[in-house]
């Protein structure tokens, strides 16, 4: 029996502009992905993954059709309701690693916390053992400018996983590291979706990165063109 949907996309349209000036970036996307998946979005530029990417985030709103998150309409919530759910659900990794740069790896690891209004010690010790999961014990006193390109990555993912996120968006996570610390930073976030069970949606320009995914959803003119499963070595 498949697994109930997490999240599930019926339907969705995106219109930027209006008039003569409009542009239709999501026509009609339908997409589900269960808990627990590891799922890879593809698609040359302008076709609409990253805008997908968005509007799973809560980062951004559809125009039209249905967004349901554990059941929930996302459409239908407010403002603030939506930044609720980005901030008790997700966790986001981006490209440009988006670290403070005068600011320690665990200081900035324990941001989202701080956000959350969590006292000292529970955001310390949280920090500490995010770094510690994805290999940086021992760097938490570093800032970004002491720490490699890959260090860096995975500092943004402890951030990204110091509050259990259920899903964790990461856009082009390795599109700014040399091939061995991007394979490092894969072998990563396979651990994360394999050992805690953290549903995984990445945006991708790189086949040989969409590879370690469960799954690759390949985007065309802003609708889904494919949807197929990867054969992944247990």
């Amino acid at each position: 029996m498949n697994a109930p949907a997490l999240i599930s996309l019926a339907g969705i349209t995106k219109t930027y502009g209006q008039g003569a000036a409009a542009f239709q970036a999501l026509k009609g996307v339908d997409l589900s992905i269960p808990p627990g998946q590891f799922v890879a979005i593809m698609g040359p530029s302008g076709s609409g993954k990253s805008t997908a990417l968005n509007i799973l985030g809560c980062l951004d709103g559809p125009t039209g059709g249905a967004y349901r998150f554990r059941d929930i309409a996302v459409e239908t919530l407010s403002r603030n309701q939506r930044a609720l759910l980005r901030r008790h659900y997700l966790g986001f990794v981006f490209q440009g690693f988006n670290l403070l740069s005068r600011t320690s790896a665990q200081e900035n690891v324990e941001l989202p916390l701080l956000y959350r209004g969590a006292e000292t010690a529970r955001r310390h010790a949280a920090a500490r053992q995010a770094l510690k999961q994805v290999g940086l014990a021992g760097w938490e006193h570093h800032t970004p400018a002491e720490l490699s390109g890959g260090q860096q990555q995975r500092v943004a993912i402890a951030r990204a996983i110091v509050t259990r996120p259920l899903v964790l968006l990461a856009d082009e996570p390795t599109g700014n590291l040399d091939s061995q610390r991007g394979h490092e930073i894969m072998d990563l976030l396979v651990a994360l979706n394999r050992e805690q069970g953290i549903t995984i949606i990445m945006v991708t320009h790189e086949p040989e990165m969409a590879g370690y995914a469960d799954r690759v959803v390949k985007f065309v003119d802003g609708l889904v063109a494919s949807d197929t499963r990867n054969k992944r070595d247990d």
